[in-house]
C-alpha cells in the first residue's frame, strides 16, 4: 500500500508535516517521498506542477489518485485505511462536529502566526510598516486566547478535541510546534505548551520531526515578544 504512494514536501511545513503524521499514525510508512526546497522553487518544477497545478506542498499521490490540499489528503487516508491503525475521526456524530470545527480553525491559528513569523517573507520591503507588524501581533494573541479557553474548558491532559488523539490533533499540532520553536513566551499561552509538551513524544510526530530542527534545536525570535 505505502509502496503505492508518493509524497512532495518541504521540511518544516505545517501542511506537509500534518500529511507525514497521519502517514504514520495509519501504519503507512514506507511510503515515497521527495523532499524539496521552497527557496530554490523546486515546487514549482515540472514533476510537480504536473501533478498539482497550483504549484504547492504537499503533493501527494497513491497510485493513480492525486490528493494535493493537507486536509484532504489527511481526510483521504483516514478514509481509505479507516481500520489501519490509529482511528482519527470517530464514528459519533458529536465527536466528529467537534473535531471537524477545531480541524478548520486551525487555518484561523496557522495563517495569524504566519503573518508573524514570517512578515519580512510575506510582506514586500517598501510595504512593511511597525503598525502592521503590532495588529498582526495582536491579532494572534486574540487567536491564541481562544485556543486557551478550549484546552481549559476540556481539562487538563485533554487533546484538542477530547481524551483521545485525533484529526484534530494531526492537522494543528504542526502549527502549534512552531510557537516555541519562535520564542513564544511559555506564558502567554500556558495551555497549549501542556497539550505540546504532551504530545511532542508521539511516536508518529517524532518520527516525522523536521530534521533541521533537530540539527538546529537553536530557538528563532520571530515570537519572543508577543
Amino acid at each position: 500500500m505505502a509502496k503505492d504512494m508518493m509524497l512532495y514536501w518541504c521540511i518544516g511545513s505545517p501542511p506537509c508535516w500534518r500529511v507525514m503524521i497521519a502517514l504514520e499514525e495509519k501504519n503507512l510508512q514506507g511510503y515515497n517521498n521527495k523532499q524539496l526546497s521552497f527557496e530554490k522553487e523546486e515546487h514549482k518544477t515540472k514533476e510537480v506542477t504536473d501533478l498539482n497545478p497550483r504549484a504547492q506542498l504537499p503533493t501527494f499521490k497513491h497510485g493513480n489518485l492525486i490528493v494535493n490540499e493537507s486536509f484532504a489528503a489527511c481526510m483521504y487516508l483516514e478514509s481509505a485505511f479507516k481500520s489501519q491503525g490509529t482511528r482519527l475521526i470517530p464514528d459519533n456524530p458529536t465527536e466528529q462536529a467537534l473535531i471537524y470545527q477545531r480541524m478548520f480553525e486551525t487555518n484561523n491559528l496557522q495563517q495569524k502566526m504566519y503573518e508573524v513569523v514570517f512578515y519580512e517573507w510575506l510582506t514586500p520591503e517598501g510595504e512593511r510598516h511597525e503598525s502592521a507588524l503590532k495588529r498582526n501581533k495582536e491579532n494572534l494573541i486574540a487567536e491564541l486566547k481562544l485556543w486557551e479557553s478550549y484546552l481549559e474548558k476540556m481539562g487538563k491532559g485533554s487533546y484538542l478535541a477530547g481524551k483521545n488523539f485525533s484529526m484534530v490533533d494531526v492537522v494543528c499540532f504542526p502549527v502549534i510546534a512552531f510557537f516555541p520553536r519562535y520564542g513564544c513566551p511559555k506564558e502567554r499561552c500556558p495551555r497549549l505548551m501542556e497539550y505540546y509538551d504532551m504530545v511532542k513524544d508521539r511516536p508518529s510526530i517524532k518520527a516525522s520531526w523536521p530534521a533541521e530542527w533537530l540539527e538546529k534545536p537553536e530557538k528563532q525570535l520571530a515570537l519572543k515578544n508577543l
